[in-house]
């Protein structure tokens, strides 16, 4: 499938576009198998405790915070493929480590813990490079469609990882199948080694350039670029009061809606079908409105679907509960994932390739620093205040997030050229 195959618009065939594409779509599907077995080999095969399964699950997002910024770094010294390959290859590794040693009879929790701080950081190397790899592999007016395709390959592997990731650890076990994980790394390793591309020449630091100067240089772009700024503020805002939302939501619709888990799966399956539509949709809606207009949809979309959820508790009739639930889960999918795709695209577009994988890492710093502060946030609001009102709370500041766009030239941008509107 290429580029003139996945989408009306595309000048001309992008096979190497195809093989990134193919290769991640393979990826994603793999890693949501070990997404539910990983903790299921822990808790059911090995019997770890609670705190125990707390800490694994704090051990794979600390590379993150741990190395952020140095890998940003050294994703701008090399070639981006290189990592990209030998992040897949490691990864791959790591993982079949597990069904190896199950078999053997020696896996313990605490090689659980080294599998997920090892893929964790491998992980955090392949995603930085990826996202500054892309606009080397495609011309700027076809970085939201690029974007999109591969948004909604993640969206595909939500939908269907986890019946298939359920339906073969039923079959052969949760060690076991991590295998399957293990192997869809190789395979989009094969896959983005064929790629045949020539990346763009990688401008080396200066004389004397020692890491902290070049982290140093990052920052500088993102808070330095009045669009990076902006756009950094939207960003950490959303994640903020999304991370406060989703800190007390379980107990909200549980507690005081009194639903119970299949209802909950029924509602959420919707915000899936929500994230591959808004995946589909955007690059013509960007395409019709412009990029900068659809970025403040999104997120105009995201936070108004939100406050869906409070106002749910204002209806006695269980029915339209349910719908209302359905409805904001369903448009909170369509307007994050509007969102994601474009901001994905402008910040690719207007950053200099030497310095992407540094302007990267500073914005995933940000987006995954801000979690736990929104985390607490929602936990000691809802203590206080109650629980929908701190749902309310949130949403409404995913809602005055948009004041990053409104006040920045982010609102007038047509396209990822850096067109705008006069």
């Amino acid at each position: 499938m290429t580029f003139s195959t996945i989408g009306s618009g595309a000048s001309e065939r992008n096979p190497d576009f195809s093989r990134l594409w193919l290769g991640q779509g393979i990826s994603l599907i793999g890693s949501q198998i070990t997404l539910l077995a990983l903790p299921i080999t822990a808790a059911v095969t090995l019997g770890a405790s609670p705190l125990q399964m707390g800490f694994l699950s704090a051990v794979g997002s600390a590379p993150a915070l741990l190395f952020g910024l140095l890998a940003g770094v050294w994703v701008d010294r090399y070639k981006r493929r290189p990592i990209l390959i030998g992040s897949d290859i490691g990864r791959g590794l790591v993982l079949a480590a597990i069904p190896i040693l199950f078999l053997i009879g020696i896996l313990r929790v605490e090689i659980l813990y080294v599998v997920s701080f090892l893929v964790g950081a491998l992980s955090l190397f392949f995603n930085i490079a990826y996202r500054s790899y892309l606009p080397g592999l495609v011309r700027k007016e076809e970085l939201v469609r690029a974007n999109s395709r591969l948004e909604l390959s993640n969206s595909v592997a939500e939908i269907i990882g986890p019946g298939a990731a359920g339906g073969l650890v039923q079959l052969i076990g949760a060690p076991l199948a991590i295998a399957a994980d293990a192997i869809s790394f190789l395979i989009s390793a094969f896959s983005i080694n064929l790629i045949r591309t020539p990346e763009p020449t990688i401008k080396p630091p200066g004389t004397g350039t020692n890491i902290a100067e070049e982290i140093k240089a990052g920052l500088k772009l993102v808070f330095g670029e009045y669009e990076l700024r902006s756009l950094a503020g939207c960003i950490t805002s959303l994640s903020l009061f999304n991370a406060m939302f989703e800190a007390v939501q379980i107990l909200f619709l549980t507690r005081q809606l009194s639903l119970n888990a299949v209802w909950l799966g029924f509602i959420f399956a919707f915000g899936s079908v929500g994230f591959l539509l808004g995946a589909l949709v955007v690059d013509r809606l960007t395409i019709r409105i412009g990029l900068g207009r659809s970025l403040i949809l999104g997120v105009l979309v995201t936070g108004m679907s939100d406050l869906l959820t409070p106002l749910a508790g204002t209806i006695g009739h269980f029915g339209l509960v349910v719908g209302m639930l359905v409805l904001g889960q369903f448009f909170f999918g369509m307007g994050l994932t509007t969102f994601q795709i474009g901001q994905f695209s402008l910040r690719q577009s207007v950053t200099p390739s030497n310095l992407l994988g540094r302007m990267n890492a500073t914005l995933s710093m940000l987006t995954w620093g801000i979690v736990p502060l929104g985390g607490l946030l929602g936990g000691v609001l809802g203590e206080i205040i109650g629980l929908s009102p701190t749902l309310a709370l949130a949403a409404l500041g995913e809602i005055l997030a948009v004041l990053w766009l409104l006040f920045s030239p982010i609102r007038t941008t047509r396209r990822t050229g850096n067109e705008h509107e006069q």
